[in-house]
């Protein structure tokens, strides 16, 4: 559902991540990438709404809505990063976490 919103809000190179073999925190990373900062906060604002809207949650911890350049939404079992595309490059998640598997959400 995350990564579905994110792409509909016009987010780039979504994947998800399967990290439950590594993390005991959380099952999965959707990792997702926006053009400005104004982007970064309407995805964010599009995957809170939509997860809300379909799975009645909202997730129990947020961070980087004021900074806007990697928000963060925790729910649980899946955590949501939605990053300013410099900042992705930068912290390079998708290469620390290079061998968990990727999970098709496309369908």
């Amino acid at each position: 559902i995350a990564a579905r919103a994110a792409d509909d809000k016009q987010a780039t190179n979504t994947i998800v991540l399967s990290v439950g073999n590594v993390l005991t925190i959380t099952e999965l990373f959707v990792v997702t990438g926006a053009s400005n900062p104004r982007l970064v906060r309407a995805v964010a604002i599009e995957i809170e709404d939509r997860i809300r809207e379909v799975c009645g949650r909202s997730p129990g911890r947020t961070e980087g809505h004021r900074e806007q350049s990697w928000v963060l939404l925790d729910y649980g079992d899946v955590i949501v990063h939605i990053f300013l595309d410099e900042t992705r490059e930068f912290y390079e998640i998708e290469r620390l976490y290079k061998d968990v598997p990727r999970l098709e959400w496309r369908a």
